[in-house]
């Protein structure tokens, strides 16, 4: 998918990252509003439901197959769809009951340094160095300036609502460690796809077990619009955007807009609902991206001798 054509080459990948940061950290604030107006086990389901149909659509014109085929390709299908889709937005979307977007979107920021802690664990070939144990500490850290814990606050709707959007991080970060030794060459458009309809049937379960009723949503102008956006502009849009510049710029460079949302998040929850975070959710971001840069040094420092090498080199 090439886009933004018309944007000169020097400048089209710091573009394509700030749009993408932009889609993805708004998403957190467009939850918190949608959630006012739909219960949140039905508002994921039904948001992936329609995303993974548009996604598949895609694909269809995209991609050279539609369809998974054999064990391999339906066993990635079915952890990206449980873990990734399913998991993480379902406990993101009941944490968000509890804590406003920005924060749950500072929170969500450890999944990277979660990833790389369980491919440590799982992954022979991506053993932890010192560094990167202290890295993940960090990370641990900057989650419990934003938590705040303490005896009188256990229990209470912060805590809870930081804990169970932790437990999302943690569920994505499994799930894409967990999908990564699977043999399957499924192309990623098709893979979304199939994980976006697999995680709306289990999060649509999930909410008749909860027991979310149709009947308790609200159709207004705010969550219409709210649901639209979230479907298509976070969850189509901003996949497809996802897959060109990951082809572009690698995993590294992606991996750095999830340090970027919630600064993003931040903006859009002081503008649209007057919200602003307190000084430790600051530090606690500030923290969670040191974890990060200790654990990802060595690529971060060849992503930046890149940059500085195709910056010099002489145009014709």
């Amino acid at each position: 998918m090439n886009l933004l054509r018309s944007v000169p080459d020097g400048y089209r990948e710091a573009v394509l990252f700030s749009i993408l940061a932009l889609c993805w950290g708004s998403s957190f604030v467009a939850i918190e509003i949608g959630l006012e107006y739909v219960p949140p086990l039905l508002f994921a389901g039904l948001r992936y439901a329609l995303a993974g149909v548009i996604v598949l659509g895609y694909a269809a014109i995209a991609a050279d197959r539609t369809r998974p085929r054999g064990r391999a390709e339906w066993l990635a299908v079915t952890v990206a769809g449980v873990f990734v889709i399913a998991l993480y937005h379902g406990l993101l979307y009941l944490g968000e009951l509890y804590v406003s977007g920005a924060v749950a979107a500072t929170v969500v920021s450890t999944a990277p340094i979660l990833t790389a802690g369980f491919a440590g664990v799982v992954l022979p070939s991506e053993r932890l160095a010192p560094a990167g144990v202290v890295g993940f500490l960090l990370g641990l850290v900057g989650v419990a300036a934003i938590v705040q814990p303490s005896p009188d606050a256990l229990g209470g709707d912060a805590t809870v609502g930081a804990t169970l959007v932790f437990a999302s991080a943690v569920a994505f970060a499994l799930g894409s460690v967990l999908v990564r030794p699977i043999d399957a060459t499924l192309p990623l458009e098709t893979l979304q796809a199939w994980a976006m309809l697999v995680g709306a049937g289990v999060l649509l379960g999930w909410a008749l077990v909860r027991g979310e009723s149709v009947a308790a949503i609200e159709v207004t102008a705010a969550s219409l619009a709210s649901f639209g956006y979230l479907t298509v502009i976070s969850g189509v849009f901003a996949f497809l955007l996802y897959f060109d510049l990951l082809e572009r710029s690698g995993a590294t460079q992606v991996t750095l807009v999830s340090y970027a949302e919630p600064v993003v998040a931040m903006g859009v929850s002081w503008l649209a609902l007057g919200h602003v975070v307190d000084s430790l959710t600051l530090v606690g971001l500030a923290t969670i991206l040191a974890g990060f840069v200790v654990i990802k040094r060595r690529a971060l420092r060849s992503l930046l001798r890149s940059a500085l090498e195709r910056r010099s080199a002489p145009t014709s």
